[in-house]
Order: C-alpha cells, then structure tokens, then sequence
C-alpha cells in the first residue's frame, strides 16, 4: 500500500484532521488531557487517604460539579457572546494555576480536606465556563461538515488519555507519590495554550456590545424556549440527564469497589480505569470513522441501556479480571452514549443558539454529578458498594425505557421526525 492510499484513507476516515485550527486544538488537548486524567486519580486516592470516607469523596465531587449545576445555563449564554478563543485561553491558564496550588499543598504534607473543597470549587467554576465554551468552539475549528469527526476525534484522545493517564498515576502515586500527578498535569496545559494561542479564527460572536446580567437572563430564557420547541434537543437531554445522575458515578464507583471488594491498592485501580479508557477509546474511534453517516439515536439509546445493564452484572463481581472486562465494555457503550449525545444537540442547534444548549449539555451531563455523586456515595456507605451499583444501574435501565415510551408517544402523535 502506497503512502498516497494510505493518507487518502486517512483523510477519508479523519476529515477534521485536515483542518489546522483543529490540528492545533487537537494537539495540546493530547497532552493536556493525560494530565487532567492523572489529577482526577490523584485527588480521588487522596481523599479517601485524608478520609477513609466513602460520602466525602461525594462531598469533594459535588462541590466540584455545583458551579456547573447553578451556573452551566448562565454561562452557554456568556459563550455565545464573547470570542471563545479568548475565552479559553484564560480558562485554561487558571486550570493550570489551581493544579499548581493543589500540587504544591500536596507536596508540602499540609494538605487537608477542606483544601481538597475549596479547591475542588474554584475548579468546578472555571469548568462551568469552559465546557460549553470548548463544546461550541469545535464547529468554528471545522465546520458543520466535519463536526461529528472531530467530537469522535476530541473523545478518541479524552479516552487515549483516560488509559494512559491513570496507568501513569498509579505508577507515581507509588513510586513518588500524589503531588507528581498535580505538578505533571499543570505543566500539561503549557502545550494547549499553546494551541490556543497558534489559533487564527475569526470569532463568532453574536452581539459586540456590552451585556447586562438582565441581557444574560433574558438570552438564558431565549435558549430555554429553543430547546422546548426542538424534540431533537429535548429528548436527547432528557436521556443525558437521567443517566449522568444515576449511571455516570464512575468516579465514586470504580475507587470504592477497588479498595473494598477487589482488595486493590492506587496501581489496581489506576489500571482498572485504563480499562475502561481503553473501551471508551473503542468506541470513540467506532464512532469517528463512521462519522459521516451521521448520530444514530439507535447508538445513543443503546449506550445508555448497555451501561446501566453492564453496572448491575459489575456489582456482582470479585474477579479483578472479570471487572476489568466489565468496565472496558461499560467504557465503550459511555462514549457511544456521550459523543452521540453531544454531535445530535450540536447539529441540530441554530448557530446563534449553540452555546446555550450546549450549556444545558454541560448543566445534565456534568451539573447533576453533585445530586448523584452525593447520592451514589450515600448508598455505598450505608448499603455497600455493590448495592451502591445495582441501584443506579437499576434507576439506569428504568430511566432508558421511559424515555423511549415517551419518545414513542411522541412519534405517534408528530411523525418520526421529532427524533432522530
């Protein structure tokens, strides 16, 4: 096979590739993203250090994923009206000095619990105004066209980070132990602000003019109202929504389960969490060379129901082998699910639009995470974390088949074009 075929075919399969904004963006966000995953590792390990408590490792995650729940709405409406290169260069610089600050207390042996809150807030609301900025930034780096190949590409690298980025964690948490993941993944964002910075695209911008927090609401409102009239959108959401409040609690699962039924010490989890990196990265590339047919709700739904089932039967094992494979199959139906998710509502929103809902996207898919995150560690404190699983994936395959029921009811009475 000659080089020519070679780079036709993979063009063919990753157009997005071929655009250089994207390459850029694409590049830092490698890097960046196997530091994001070994800061998550290293401050879930950290936690239950300091606590030895399954609820406050709940605790940490809800207070980091409450500014998105009150402020995910608000801030969709910022990002359509501010250049979201600018707007991204200064979240990231912050992400990068809140790594710092963590790594740091980490590495003088000061660090306590309420640091790990406090600075678990900061990052939340840096993440509020970042997600939907980052989200709707991707159809100005490539276009409609190429939209769906470049979220599969975006999540391709999400999930190669997820395998690499835990794997490497483990490792350091045991040979020099947390801070290294901290002070790694500040210096990570050296190479997306970079990115950024090499950036040359004309901002999309609604309106120049100076905004009123009246002018926010009322654009909230606006975004709300589009979203209603728009089956499209709404039962995507609705679906997205359930199961991030229920299924989506891998980051209190998957550490619990290791320590306590699995027996696992920082490098079994780290590489329990590859696993399902590995899975997810499956998926992701599944869904990137097939980008071009477009979402499939049939993928969206079945991700969904997959993952629920594949919770349950997880919470019956105590084979770490067994679980490994549990969770590179519940990676690989999450990222179906999630990339799905993210192409339809993107597609199918009006320009002018397109940060507010995928504001509402950042509000039910990382804005619920404190109710469940609260909820899941709650139940596997007082019923165990094997109960813990049941439950929500229980909740998970109930929450699937109401959806579908009512978009069936919906389709009955408008044609099957309101979905799908």
């Amino acid at each position: 096979m000659s080089v020519h075929t070679i780079q036709y075919r993979l063009q063919r399969a990753f157009p997005a590739l071929s655009h250089r904004n994207f390459r850029l963006f694409w590049t830092g966000q490698c890097i960046s993203l196997i530091g994001t995953w070994m800061q998550n590792i290293g401050q879930d390990w950290l936690v239950l250090q300091l606590t030895h408590s399954p609820f406050k490792l709940g605790v940490v995650s809800a207070i980091q994923f409450a500014p998105m729940m009150f402020f995910a709405l608000f801030a969709g409406a910022i990002a359509d009206r501010l250049p979201k290169r600018k707007v991204l260069m200064a979240t990231q610089f912050s992400l990068m000095i809140l790594a710092a600050v963590l790594a740091t207390l980490t590495y003088l042996k000061v660090i306590q619990y309420w640091h790990v809150l406090i600075l678990a807030g900061f990052l939340g609301a840096v993440n509020t105004i970042d997600m939907p900025t980052r989200q709707s930034f991707f159809v100005e780096l490539v276009g409609k066209e190429d939209l769906m190949n470049a979220i599969a590409l975006n999540s391709t690298i999400f999930n190669l980070a997820r395998i690499v980025g835990p794997a490497v964690a483990g490792f350091l948490i045991g040979l020099v132990g947390i801070a290294a993941c901290f002070y790694l993944n500040a210096l990570s964002f050296v190479a997306v602000l970079f990115g950024i910075w090499l950036i040359d695209v004309r901002p999309s911008v609604a309106s120049a003019r100076r905004q009123s927090f009246r002018d926010i609401l009322e654009d909230t409102r606006a975004g709300l109202r589009y979203i209603l009239t728009e089956p499209k959108l709404y039962w995507t959401l609705l679906l997205l929504a359930l199961i991030s409040l229920f299924v989506i609690n891998f980051n209190i699962f998957v550490p619990l389960f290791a320590k306590e039924n699995l027996k696992q010490a920082a490098l079994g989890y780290g590489l329990l969490m590859t696993a399902m990196g590995v899975g997810s990265l499956g998926g992701a590339l599944t869904l990137a060379t097939r980008s071009r047919s477009g979402p499939n709700p049939r993928v969206l739904g079945g991700g969904a129901a997959g993952m629920s089932v594949l919770l349950i039967l997880l919470g019956f094992v105590n084979r770490y082998w067994l679980a490994a494979l549990i969770l590179l199959l519940i990676g690989y139906c999450m990222i179906s699910f999630t990339a799905s998710a993210n192409t339809l509502l993107q597609l199918n929103s009006d320009d002018s639009m397109r940060g507010r809902v995928m504001g509402l996207y950042s509000l039910v898919f990382g804005g619920v995470t404190p109710i469940g995150s609260l909820l899941a560690g709650k139940v596997a404190e007082n019923a165990g974390i094997s109960m813990g699983m049941l439950f929500c994936g229980a909740v998970g395959v109930l929450s699937c088949l109401l959806v579908y029921l009512g978009y069936r009811q919906r389709v009955s009475r408008r044609g099957p074009a309101a979905w799908g």
